[in-house]
């Protein structure tokens, strides 16, 4: 029979991989951020400087949604609020 404390873990374990799944948006984000930055530096090598450093603002901002789904996951796994609710 299933404890409702292992229904609890097992549930949060689930939703930590449901939240990992995030970390797929950002990677495929900042490959197409570094891809459109490569091909404008390479048709204006003179703006390089304004084109990396709008692109790296870009890639930084995009990662803070996998950063945010890593922080649920640990939570859920390590820290887990719902075991005190039982």
């Amino acid at each position: 029979m299933i404890t409702d404390q292992g229904l609890v873990l097992a549930c949060s374990a689930i939703g930590a991989g449901i939240a990992m799944i995030a970390g797929i948006g950002p990677g495929v984000g900042q490959g197409i951020a570094a891809g459109f930055g490569a091909s404008a530096v390479g048709r204006n090598p003179g703006a390089k400087g304004n084109i990396m450093s709008t692109m790296l603002l870009g890639q930084a901002v995009a990662e803070t949604t996998g950063l945010y789904g890593f922080a649920v996951a640990i939570i859920l796994l390590f820290a887990n609020p719902l075991i005190g609710k039982l």
